[in-house]
């Protein structure tokens, strides 16, 4: 398989968000939905871990039901400084959402998404993302089948491929 950095993604993003001031982070994706969403959740995790900063059950918000089909997210009494969300789809929901709710973003709650979709240029703001590498990724997809029609002994594995951080406005600097 040829899949993203989703921790890696995942981890720069948060890091990215301690580095403008935010302490109080919470993170939006069902973690047993996926294995991306997962991994994107042990990103932020660690990058919490290795900033000191504890992890508050309370922020950690699904935005999914069990079929998979995105829902409303049903923030809590206490809002964090920030959001990281599991992709920009969820992001912009998010972003929408909390507008209609009376919050100004990134004023009042900064979000991120994941992959760099076109959802992360219809939100306003423009959302700061992690741009996964489709590019390369399709390359390598296409390599290997290749190599496998050709007859070339492929083992079975993964290809993990880089992405990176694009800045835009949805995150306040404090």
């Amino acid at each position: 398989s040829i899949v993203s950095d989703n921790v890696y993604g995942s981890n720069l993003l948060t890091n990215y968000l301690i580095k403008c001031g935010h302490k109080k982070i919470g993170f939006i994706g069902d973690i047993f939905a996926t294995s991306s969403i997962l991994d994107r959740y042990l990103g932020y995790y660690k990058s919490l871990l290795q900033n000191g900063i504890p992890v508050k059950e309370e922020w950690l918000l699904s935005d999914r039901d069990e079929n998979g089909t995105l829902h409303a997210i049903a923030f809590p009494k206490k809002m964090p400084m920030a959001f990281v969300c599991n992709c920009d789809e969820v992001a912009y929901r998010v972003v929408e959402q909390l507008k209609s709710e009376g919050y100004r973003v990134p004023e009042d709650i900064s979000i991120v998404g994941f992959d760099d979709y076109i959802f992360a240029t219809l939100s306003t703001p423009p959302l700061t993302t992690f741009a996964v590498d489709l590019q390369l990724m399709t390359e390598m997809a296409v390599d290997s089948i290749l190599r496998g029609i050709i007859g070339d002994n492929l083992s079975p594995g993964r290809k993990v491929i880089s992405g990176k951080l694009v800045i835009r406005d949805s995150v306040a600097k404090l």
